[in-house]
């Protein structure tokens, strides 16, 4: 038997590599997995859509994500974002990034602690394969979209609108606009109006966001 000591050590240490591999493999499937494994995705904003969304991603086994956001953690981010309430003031790229290595501790991961504008937006998601929108801000969420289906349409985009409000789980979907361009959300509310946004109905979006870039990178790409 082993003594309290030797339990915390035990409990400690996280599973090898091949250990997190495998139980992916029994859940997902080594094919499916291995695409996961093997891709990149660009999570552009990491408040309540991105760091769930990034959360999904990162327990699904995707190898590399891209992280970009150039704000701090806020005491009213914690109601509905993956950060914990001693990581108020820390920039959310890097508390995410602390997160996301304590859920999966062999992901890669890129972070971003800036502002992204049409400048830099090549430079900073280039080498992702999908790219998720996740801004709470309309003029931002616009100007990637756009830059994105202007200069990278070989890219993929996965983009939301409407997640506000408590309205019914059902209302969010998912709809493919272009080839390369998927939109989830209800598509019709605003913070503004709704003056809300509850923790569930954000994350149904962000989840609707997730599962969208596994299909694609599975390579389903129908709704």
């Amino acid at each position: 038997m082993l003594s309290p000591d030797e339990n915390v050590i035990k409990h400690n240490c996280p599973p090898s590599k091949s250990e997190m591999l495998d139980a992916l493999y029994l859940k997902q499937g080594k094919e499916r997995t291995d695409k996961f494994q093997n891709a990149v995705v660009a999570v552009c904003g990491l408040g309540g859509l991105g760091s769930n969304i990034a959360v999904s991603l990162a327990r699904a086994g995707v190898g590399h994500l891209i992280l970009i956001d150039f704000d701090n953690v806020d005491i009213t981010n914690l109601h509905r974002q993956q950060y914990k309430a001693s990581q108020v003031g820390m920039p959310k790229s890097e508390a995410l990034a602390a997160n996301l290595r304590e859920i999966a501790p062999y992901i890669s991961l890129t972070i971003h602690n800036r502002r992204i504008d049409q400048d830099n937006i090549e430079a900073l998601v280039g080498s992702a394969d999908v790219i998720c929108e996740a801004f709470d801000n309309a003029e931002s969420k616009a100007m990637l979209v756009n830059t994105i289906l202007e200069r990278m349409s070989d890219k993929y985009l996965v983009s939301a609108s409407g997640m506000a409000g408590i309205g019914s789980a059902n209302e969010i979907k998912t709809k493919r606009i272009m080839p390369h361009f998927y939109l989830c959300g209800d598509l019709t509310s605003d913070v503004s109006e709704c003056d809300s946004l509850v923790a569930p109905r954000v994350a149904l979006c962000a989840a609707a966001q997730a599962l969208t870039v596994l299909r694609i990178l599975a390579g389903k790409f129908d709704i």
